[in-house]
């Protein structure tokens, strides 16, 4: 009974991949407001009352594109850091190099995936709202750049971004809800860097670069690692200087910041 089980759970694996592949194409050719539970029925060979036991509405069927989308660039992003972190070329408390690598991996899997992308960072889908399922595969790229700045913190190799007096009770909510154990003004850089990282990834993705920018690998580059400088992240010399830290001034923050601000 067991095998017939396993065999019935593989076959149902199989048809849910070829099901999610065959609307990929779709979103390919029509975009996502008109993806349709019929047309990849059709597509498959399949009745819509056999399909619908697999996804039961189109919205159904969004939803685990979506979450496939945003654990595919997540997934990339925590491979661009990880080998970054372990590659002998570079250093481990090379933070803005590791940043930099996880930057280039989300942007790599983007211009190899530009349907999935324009899925999750494109237009919203008319008549769709994402349910909670998709918060937790949507935070994976955000989780690891904090992971870089944590790591960057605890190492001293970090410098306080400026923070302005009214935003500080927003980047209080903020580190509260997203990494309580960052300064506020990191967390505050942090999700502006998350929002203009996507923000040069969409400009290249949906063509708004198009006749402006050429040398797009290496705009990138310098584009990603200025948000690397932004949220506080700073190269090391090789004896553990933050590149940036001014002498008397304490690794981790600028002249006249606190440990708090």
């Amino acid at each position: 009974m067991s095998t017939i089980r396993g065999a019935r759970h593989r076959a149902r694996i199989e048809v849910t991949a070829a099901i999610k592949d065959e609307a990929r194409k779709q979103l390919a050719a029509e975009g996502a407001a008109k993806l349709s539970l019929r047309a990849v029925a059709r597509e498959l060979g399949m009745v819509s009352s056999a399909l619908y036991r697999y996804f039961p509405s189109r919205d159904d069927l969004l939803t685990a594109l979506i979450i496939d989308a945003y654990d595919a660039v997540g997934a990339a992003a925590e491979t661009g850091l990880a080998t970054a972190t372990t590659a002998t070329t570079a250093k481990p408390d090379d933070h803005v190099a590791r940043w930099t690598a996880l930057c280039s991996a989300v942007r790599t899997w983007a211009l190899a995936h530009p349907h999935e992308y324009a899925l999750i960072f494109g237009s919203p889908v008319p008549g769709y709202t994402a349910p909670q399922d998709t918060v937790q595969p949507a935070s994976r790229v955000g989780q690891a750049l904090i992971t870089i700045a944590r790591d960057a913190h605890r190492s001293g190799g970090i410098a306080l971004p400026p923070l302005a007096e009214e935003l500080r009770p927003e980047a209080h909510r903020l580190t509260a809800d997203v990494a309580p154990d960052l300064p506020p003004a990191v967390v505050a850089a942090l999700v502006a860097a998350w929002a203009e990282l996507f923000g040069l990834i969409s400009f290249e993705i949906f063509g708004q670069f198009n006749r402006v920018v050429e040398a797009r690998d290496l705009f990138f580059a310098q584009a990603a690692a200025r948000l690397a400088h932004e949220v506080g992240l700073r190269h090391r010399h090789a004896a553990g200087t933050p590149r940036g830290t001014s002498p008397g001034t304490l690794p981790g923050t600028l002249p006249g910041d606190s440990a708090g601000s």
